[in-house]
């Protein structure tokens, strides 16, 4: 069936998608400065080390479709999400740190985002890099600047421990049902590309399976090195969970379908490799109690 016609409503969907995981926002979390050395090593991990990942794994495997390339390479460049307090939380990790670390993410992905797909895919795709910082205005900055008003005016009506009982968990549904309709767009669109070359598509999972290995790889190791468990627990879902919502918003509306559709494979990975990850190191004390390799007795 054509679905083309789903493609025009990809803008708007994207920020009504992503304006409810902006509600209660607390860009107050960044102004103090604890948790300082964690924030640098994940940010070097976020925009530095992962970034070079990424563009390693597109050069050698998605060159052939360089759309794939660019959904790789905007999830990439967003780190950190809700997903990454969720599951900091569950593994009993550093909470007030991964909350600073998401915000400071979303802020710094967002402002690194055009200029890095730039140099990342700007030989293989013809990128508008004004239209890129209007796409990241209209998707990321519109729904926070939306968020902040929306917050402030449910804090009128309720306390802030009645929003997070009553109504913050009310708001995820928005966001899954708008990414239900990017993945249902993005493989509708593409289903002559998944049935005429499923090598293809065969290679864009494997490059997800490395990305994510590679990613657990990196911030186990650095965790191990210099941080204490609960720390450690922060740095690994601070760099290795990706904000896919936005990613795919970003990814349909600045390049299309097919990048929107790389980003959505993602999903086969992200939130069951951090579920297993829980158990794992749960069973195995992969970041054990007492750190063997870091002078840093205590957490910041």
């Amino acid at each position: 069936m054509d679905t083309s016609v789903l493609k025009n409503y990809l803008l708007w969907v994207t920020i009504l998608m992503i304006y409810p995981t902006m509600i209660g926002y607390k860009v107050n979390e960044v102004i103090n400065f604890n948790h300082t050395r964690l924030l640098l090593a994940a940010s070097v991990i976020n925009f530095v080390l992962v970034p070079v990942l990424a563009y390693i794994l597109g050069i050698v495997f998605l060159l052939k479709d360089p759309q794939l390339f660019a959904g790789l390479a905007i999830a990439s460049l967003l780190p950190t999400s809700n997903m990454t307090i969720a599951f900091t939380h569950f593994a009993r990790g550093n909470i007030p740190a991964a909350i600073k670390l998401t915000v400071i993410s979303l802020v710094l992905g967002s402002i690194a985002v055009p200029w890095y797909l730039l140099v990342m895919v700007g030989s293989y795709i013809c990128i508008d890099i004004f239209a890129v910082l209007k796409t990241v205005a209209m998707v990321i900055f519109l729904p926070l600047v939306m968020g902040f008003a929306t917050y402030s005016l449910l804090l009128k009506k309720y306390t802030r421990e009645e929003f997070n009982k009553s109504v913050k968990p009310l708001l995820p549904a928005t966001t899954a049902w708008g990414m239900v309709y990017m993945m249902f767009t993005g493989i509708s669109a593409n289903a002559q590309m998944i049935v005429s070359q499923p090598g293809l598509l065969f290679i864009a999972i494997i490059v997800w399976m490395v990305f994510y290995f590679l990613n657990y790889l990196m911030a186990v190791k650095i965790g191990r090195w210099y941080f204490c468990r609960e720390d450690a627990l922060t740095l690994v879902f601070g760099t290795v969970l990706r904000n896919l919502a936005i990613s795919i918003g970003l990814a349909a509306t600045a390049f299309g379908v097919t990048a929107a559709f790389m980003v959505s494979l993602a999903f086969l990975f992200q939130g069951q490799s951090a579920a297993w990850f829980i158990r794992i190191n749960e069973k195995y004390k992969i970041l054990p109690e007492e750190n063997p390799v870091s002078t840093q007795g205590k957490c910041n």
